[in-house]
């Protein structure tokens, strides 16, 4: 292929969406959680979305802390978390100027990338069959990253740019993949760019340690998602100070127990995709705010009183950081549901 160049502006999500999320957490006296924001309603989640978020609070706020009935005659839930590899076997690649995309592995729901050289601005850009882009930043000489292919099977574009200058990117590699994903939730069950863990992760340990005694899914995803929202305040310090291509690092924010909505939804999913639970890191809008949360699904259940609801077929969402805040929470913020657009799922 020949060298192309072309203008590639960066008012791609994110680079803009950085400073986004340092709006996020509302204000010091508290009116606000910052940070992990609910789930919008896009063809898989649950069109009660407003109303699960209102119980979520309400119950809160109201100092209960409601919990899954489980039946003590089941056998506790096996906890062992299991982490699933990421291989850049290199079967199937795209390669040049240094950056390899490595799709060998696309039918399991991602690729990895990677760039060697002395470029310090590249980016990946992924778009399934001509809808949302996804852009991500590369950096150099780190060795390969993992990236999902969250839009389900289909036909996937994807590039590596490096920076000419300002905001014009040259074309280092590209492919056109064929994704035919065997499980369509394999992309969320797995360590990506946004929420980065191996079986060595302390957050991946905890996690099962939380998960301990609970009897299904459903029991487990309370226990982590009450464990967060009761030990993760929100770190005005790091919004106001939040700079381009931030990456969560689920260990700091589990030891320093602080961090912004994007710390919120990254540490939370390692320890629900470790769990086994499939868990998607959700980056959208939350009235003005850009904003980041997650949506969980589980097979087979139906409500969590007064704390969240899941459709035994259908994705719904969970918003901890602005849970964590209790009865701070704006509600101009949380509204009825519709306050909450998804744009990207991670």
């Amino acid at each position: 292929m020949g060298k192309q160049f072309f203008i590639f502006f960066i008012c791609a999500i994110l680079v803009s969406s950085v400073f986004a999320f340092s709006a996020c957490g509302g204000s010091r006296n508290g009116s606000g959680g910052g940070g992990g924001g609910g789930g919008g309603t896009s063809s898989e989640d649950s069109g009660d979305g407003g109303n699960i978020v209102g119980d979520l609070l309400g119950g809160l706020t109201g100092g209960k802390k409601s919990t899954v009935e489980e039946d003590p005659n089941l056998p506790d839930r096996n906890t062992t978390p299991i982490v699933l590899d990421n291989i850049a076997s290199g079967a199937q690649t795209a390669e040049g100027n240094g950056a390899v995309i490595d799709y060998s592995n696309a039918s399991d729901g991602y690729i990895m990338a990677k760039y060697d050289g002395d470029n310090p601005k590249i980016k990946l850009q992924i778009t399934k069959d001509g809808e949302a882009t996804y852009t991500y930043d590369l950096w150099p000489n780190k060795g390969y990253d993992a990236f999902p292919l969250s839009l389900d099977s289909g036909n996937y574009s994807m590039a590596v740019f490096t920076n000419i200058q300002g905001d014009q990117y040259s074309q280092a590699c590209a492919a056109v993949v064929q994704a035919d994903i065997a499980d369509t939730f394999s992309p969320f069950l797995r360590p990506n760019q946004f929420s980065s863990f191996t079986s060595s992760t302390r957050a991946v340990s905890k996690g099962a340690e939380i998960a301990q005694g609970s009897k299904t899914d459903l029991g487990t995803i309370e226990k982590i998602f009450i464990f967060i929202t009761e030990n993760v305040s929100y770190d005005y310090e790091k919004a106001a100070t939040v700079q381009p291509g931030y990456l969560p690092v689920v260990d700091e924010t589990l030891s320093t127990g602080k961090g912004i909505c994007f710390d919120y939804a990254a540490l939370m999913t390692c320890m629900l995709r470790t769990q086994r639970i499939p868990c998607r890191l959700v980056v959208g809008y939350a009235g003005d705010a850009y904003h980041a949360w997650i949506s969980v699904h589980v097979d087979g259940v139906g409500w969590v009183a007064n704390m969240i609801q899941f459709n035994d077929d259908k994705w719904t969402f969970m918003d901890p950081t602005f849970a964590a805040s209790g009865d701070t929470a704006d509600p101009n913020v949380i509204g009825d549901g519709e306050n909450y657009n998804p744009m990207f799922y991670y």
